[in-house]
């Protein structure tokens, strides 16, 4: 009968009776007890052999061997006249693993951290070991009263289930933060920069008030980072301490810090030597500044950007010494950037660590680095910014190792891989489609090697869309994309314009990069539309002429110019498109168009408050004598230009039931000017405010006016009767200058950017849609 006993427990002492008996020779060498392993393998660890004399320390070896390979639970030596034999019992065999008692850690984390598996040999050791594995798990969780016993279940055959019971207990929570020796800092200041954060009962989600020991270590360095940023060049973090309070239910942490002087910027140089190097542009580099507080990540950056800058110049092997020079009485300090040759240095071979998911050749192949090639710091940084756009990785070091000689590098690419799967989902509200929302589907990295996937949906009570996309970003191994897209489009616009519009089709794409900053794409889709639903007798005549199927056929090609400092969240660069797209290759649509787009950022201060100035363009020429159709005009608003609601800018025509249609323009320009800043909350919270204007107009869609009476309207080239109840058909079209104001938060979730944004149009046409409030996550820059 199985029966439960404590792994703890004591059991027998080996025996030994070492007597000057053991000094004859043995004779022969017997094992008993054994049941799965074999004699020979156990008498392999005897250190005595048939022939020679069993001596007290021979004998005692052999039984430390054989315990040593923790296969055993005991082990006895005795005589039995000239024959040496070998008692031993075995240690039992793990049947399976379980935990008990453990809700906020799921079994497969725990399993993944304990050493002993299934079909393993079960000792005590390991089994302490796990357990102390265990504890550390719940107290990087936040649970330092956990307990964790383990039990055995005696099975057959020599067998055991291996169960830990554990009693998590309560979380451990800080209860306190102090701070000793600040004088330059209020406590709440720093408590805003450390990642240790103290209870607060409206945290609900928030797991940094658990005491964490390691966390405390970093926060450490936070605090002296931020001394170091503020001007406290010798600033010491002599220690963080914690100690359990009097109700031993929460910490008392304790940070020691030594600020020392703070210090001010007296006089910046840069040395360049001997080196034929342009110091203008090199001084332009340095973000240092005269009279500025002493800040080290400028000097960090200031380094960083003259070594480049020097290996743009071709001084590939430049490296860069700050010089800093303190005056302790004035508290001031001179800092000196010395630009020497450093030594030359190749690669001598590239090793990628970290990425368990990722294949080597995603990564390798955006790297355009080769073994062999010279170290040049430049090309890593373009490197580190290709890899950065992949968005597949949380962090991204570059590490230099020493080759197998001196001038030879090993350069080690190591990444923290990220989820690369999301679910985006956006959510509106405007007076003509009420509450509105979208749900992305997609995988970036697709099986590992790079391929994007994508389903997008979106819906609300008038408007259903879904679309799939796959692209492969080295279609065939070459340096070529190309993928596909399949969608189709159902709207309801009968609240709106009178009419339902359907849409399925299909895009073929490919697309390279010229250089570093510059790429083009091509694009081939074929569409089958149709529009239908239409009341003759209220709809406005452009969506009457509207009216029926069409198919078309059209090519697209796109230049991209890129230079964006950090392509995910950009505080410097500028990003620039032009699209152009011809349609009536085949199909029964003839149009060109021309759109240009132009993100510019740069940063107010610092990289804390950027401004980003953005503009979109474009124009439409129909041809072949044809009309440019209501699917392919320009319709803009709600994102494209915030509050007004979607296509609630540019012309409408009056239908005959006294409501105006949208109808589109064939010419727009649209401007905005938003500026992002921290709003005062911690930073590893993500939330940024914002403050925006978005400006200009969408107009030229075509359309003409006849008075009532006339029995017809014209649109296009094209004549439409009008019911014997028409008033008039008047269009709705001007050139004439919008502008909104706006402001809002961001706020970097797991789900995405998602923003809250409210807009109200300063300027607008008497016939345009307003919107004034807004809510999205995952909306693109």
């Amino acid at each position: 009968m199985a029966f439960v006993l404590s792994v703890l427990a004591p059991v027998a002492a080996p025996g030994l009776a070492v007597t000057s008996a053991y000094a004859e020779v043995v004779s022969s060498i017997v094992v008993e007890g054994n049941q799965r392993i074999e004699n020979d393998t156990i008498i392999s660890y005897v250190q005595v052999s048939p022939g020679q004399n069993a001596t007290a320390e021979k004998i005692d070896a052999s039984v430390k061997a054989l315990f040593q390979t923790g296969l055993f639970a005991d082990v006895q030596i005795t005589r039995r006249g000239s024959t040496l034999v070998v008692r031993v019992e075995e240690n039992p065999m793990i049947n399976q693993v379980n935990f008990e008692g453990n809700k906020e850690v799921k079994d497969t984390d725990l399993q993944k951290e304990v050493e002993l598996k299934e079909r393993m040999m079960f000792t005590r050791a390991k089994v302490l070991s796990d357990v102390n594995r265990i504890i550390a798990v719940y107290r990087r969780a936040g649970y330092y009263s956990v307990k964790v016993s383990p039990k055995i279940i005696r099975l057959p055959e020599n067998r055991v289930d291996l169960v830990f019971e554990i009693n998590e207990g309560d979380e451990t929570k800080v209860k306190q933060i102090n701070f000793v020796g600040n004088n330059a800092f209020s406590a709440g200041d720093l408590k805003g920069v450390i990642g240790t954060q103290q209870y607060s009962w409206w945290r609900f989600f928030n797991r940094n008030d658990n005491y964490d020991a390691d966390r405390l270590e970093y926060d450490k360095e936070l605090l002296r980072r931020y001394y170091l940023r503020n001007g406290f060049a010798d600033v010491q973090v002599i220690s963080a301490e914690a100690v359990l309070n009097e109700a031993g239910d929460g910490f008392i942490i304790t940070y020691t810090i030594d600020e020392g002087p703070r210090y001010k910027v007296a006089d910046v140089a840069v040395n360049i030597g001997e080196a034929q190097l342009e110091s203008a542009d090199l001084i332009a580099k340095v973000r240092t500044g005269v009279g500025d507080w002493y800040d080290a990540t400028k000097v960090d950056k200031s380094v960083e950007q003259l070594t480049l800058e020097a290996a743009r110049q071709g001084f590939v092997f430049a490296r860069v010494n700050p010089d800093i020079a303190r005056d302790a009485g004035n508290k001031s300090l001179n800092i000196t950037y010395n630009i020497v040759e450093g030594p030359r240095t190749y690669i001598e071979r590239i090793d990628i660590v970290g990425n368990y998911r990722t294949e080597d050749e995603v990564i390798r192949r955006e790297l355009n680095l080769y073994e062999g090639d010279a170290f040049n710091r430049v090309v890593i940084e373009r490197a580190r910014r290709r890899l950065t756009s992949l968005d597949f990785f949380e962090k991204i070091d570059f590490l230099e190792q020493e080759g197998s000689a001196p001038d030879r590098v090993v350069l080690v690419v190591q990444v923290q891989e990220k989820s690369t799967g999301s679910v985006n989902f956006s959510i509106g509200y405007s007076t003509a489609d009420k509450i509105v929302g979208s749900i992305s589907l997609q995988e970036r990295n697709f099986l590992g090697k790079g391929y994007d996937v994508k389903v997008d949906t979106s819906g609300s009570w008038y408007r259903q869309n879904v679309t799939f996309s796959f692209t492969d970003p080295y279609f065939l191994g070459s340096p070529v994309a190309a993928g596909f897209d399949i969608f189709a489009t159902n709207v309801d616009n009968q609240n709106e314009s009178n009419y339902n519009s359907q849409m399925l089709g299909f895009a073929l794409r490919t697309g390279f990069r010229l250089d570093e900053n510059s790429g083009v794409s091509f694009k081939y889709g074929f569409t089958w539309r149709d529009v239908d639903g239409i009341s003759k007798a209220d709809a406005s005549p452009a969506v009457i002429e509207s009216a029926g199927e069409s198919t078309k056929s059209a090519v697209m090609a796109t230049y991209t110019w890129d230079n964006l400092d950090n392509p995910l969240r950009p505080t410097n660069g500028l990003r620039a498109q032009l699209e152009g797209e011809v349609a009536g290759l085949g199909g029964d649509v003839h149009y060109g168009k021309l759109e240009a787009h132009a993100w510019y950022f740069m940063p107010v201060y610092e990289d804390a408050v950027v401004l980003k100035i953005e503009g979109n363009a474009g124009q439409l020429l129909p041809f072949n004598g044809d009309d440019v159709r209501l699917q392919d005009r320009f319709f803009r608003g709600a994102d494209t230009f915030r509050g007004f609601q979607t296509a609630g800018v540019g012309p409408r025509q009056r239908g005959n039931d006294g409501h105006t249609d949208a109808v589109g323009g064939m010419t727009y320009a649209i401007g905005t000017l938003e500026m992002t800043f921290p709003v005062g909350l911690p930073e590893q919270w993500g939330i940024t405010g914002e403050v925006f204007t978005d400006f200009g107009t969408v107009f030229n869609s075509g359309v003409d006016t006849v008075a009532a009476g006339t029995g017809q309207c014209s649109y296009g080239n094209n004549k439409v009767p009008l019911g014997p109840d028409a008033r008039d058909c008047t269009s709705y079209d001007t050139a004439a200058f919008r502008l909104s104001i706006g402001a809002g938060l961001i706020w970097s979730s797991p789900f995405g950017p998602l923003r809250f944004e409210a807009a109200y149009p300063v300027l607008k046409a008497d016939y345009d849609k307003t919107e004034y409030f807004r809510f999205s996550v995952g909306t693109a820059f």
